[in-house]
């Protein structure tokens, strides 16, 4: 088949509308050539050769046996103007009284082919309308040959050809658009797809960045606060806090890189590389070189939980506890996580002043940190708790659920 280029406008088209311009433009082909040939050799040639009985001139036989399978070569192109073709030479037979193939009201192909091109190609209203009046122009015809010539036989086997030949081209058409809804679907599932998992990358890079970035300044301040204090004192407790700094901002440094290299081949996540469970204690000591008095306690039995569930407990702890720094202005929290079979719980809590504990505006956090924790505990269908204390302060609590099902990745 000849492809055509298509305009502008029409390449942005989706790639079965595009099909479909191609096939209406396209030229003739072989299958095309071959049809009309074909129809013609088998059923007009015997009647110019006598090999069966035809009625009417030679000349006449065969002009009207090449117009009536002629249409048949654009018939992609241009498939109404081919049933119009088809239906005015036959409709021209019956009037001249010539008998181009060997059977009675020409019967043959083409006609039907056109059809069921036209059903193929065109919408089932237009196709219908169309098959119709070529249907009612071959019996007024007929009708017409009829008084004309008496003498010849004249039936409607024409719409005993067309309703099948109709029926065949709509099936076609509806099967072709069809498989083009489902494509279609299946392309509007996959972007939508693709928008989940981006949309979910960027919200898991926001919160790997916020609570690194948050935890990591949070630990600078302090300890930055602490070496000014004691650079004319006590300068060697100053170079101290300023070393520590340097190790946590190149810790930092490394980490952030890790977590946007990560947002260019997503995927490729090293989980040996992710923090966990054992390493909260590292965490909980930096703190506490930092003047937070921390008191962590393990309890239960340790159970083979996934590098994923560790990863999110060891934030968990880490975002409150910046949080706690940050906001409770105490000296003293409270880390407790609890081990078992089918639960994983970690609780955070510090004994600062209920009116400046976490979550309470206070015009220095972003609002992202007990959100980001809260949708980390959905992930695993867990429950995150959030709240001031009777006794004062501010206590965060995850649940865990462990079981079968649970994220292993």
């Amino acid at each position: 088949m000849a492809i055509t280029s298509l305009p502008p406008d029409q390449a942005e088209r989706p790639w079965h509308q595009r099909l479909t311009l191609l096939r209406h433009r396209a030229g003739p082909d072989a299958i095309d050539i071959g049809i009309a040939v074909g129809c013609f050799v088998v059923f007009t040639v015997p009647v110019l050769v006598g090999a069966v009985s035809g009625i009417g001139s030679l000349p006449a036989i065969a002009a009207l046996g090449v117009a009536v399978v002629a249409p048949l070569i654009v018939r992609r192109r241009w498939p109404v103007a081919a049933l119009v073709g088809v239906t005015a030479v036959l409709c021209l037979a019956s009037v001249l009284g010539v008998r181009f193939t060997p059977w009675v009201s020409n019967t043959g192909p083409a006609f039907g082919v056109a059809v069921l091109t036209l059903a193929d190609l065109r919408p089932r209203r237009d196709s219908l309308l169309a098959t119709g009046a070529a249907l009612v122009a071959i019996c007024v015809a007929a009708l017409v040959g009829m008084h004309l010539h008496p003498e010849q036989d004249q039936d409607f086997v024409q719409l005993l050809i067309a309703v099948p030949a109709w029926l065949a081209g709509d099936m076609l058409r509806t099967r072709r658009d069809y498989r083009h809804r489902i494509a279609a679907q299946q392309r509007h599932w996959a972007e939508e797809e693709e928008r989940r998992i981006r949309a979910e990358e960027r919200l898991r890079v926001s919160r790997d960045v916020h609570d690194l970035i948050s935890h990591t300044l949070s630990m600078v301040a302090v300890r930055s606060g602490v070496a000014r204090l004691l650079i004319d004192e006590q300068p060697g407790e100053a170079r101290q806090a300023l070393g520590a700094i340097e190790t946590a901002s190149r810790s930092a440094l490394n980490e952030l890189r890790r977590v946007l290299a990560q947002t260019r081949e997503p995927g490729q996540l090293d989980d040996a590389a992710e923090p966990g469970l054992a390493e909260i204690p590292a965490l909980v000591d930096g703190l506490r070189h930092d003047g937070l008095i921390v008191e962590y306690h393990v309890t239960g039995v340790p159970v083979g939980y996934p590098a994923l569930l560790q990863t999110t407990v060891y934030r968990i702890v880490q975002e409150a506890l910046t949080n706690v720094v940050k906001h409770a202005h105490t000296a003293r929290a409270r880390i407790e996580i609890r081990q078992a079979a089918h639960e994983l719980t970690v609780s955070i809590s510090d004994e600062g002043p209920m009116a400046e504990a976490v979550g309470r505006p206070d015009g220095s956090g972003s609002g992202l940190g007990l959100i980001g924790m809260r949708e980390r505990v959905s992930l695993f269908g867990g429950r995150f708790e959030a709240g001031p204390q009777p006794a004062g302060g501010f206590a965060v609590t995850a649940y865990f659920p462990i079981d079968e099902d649970t994220d292993v990745r």
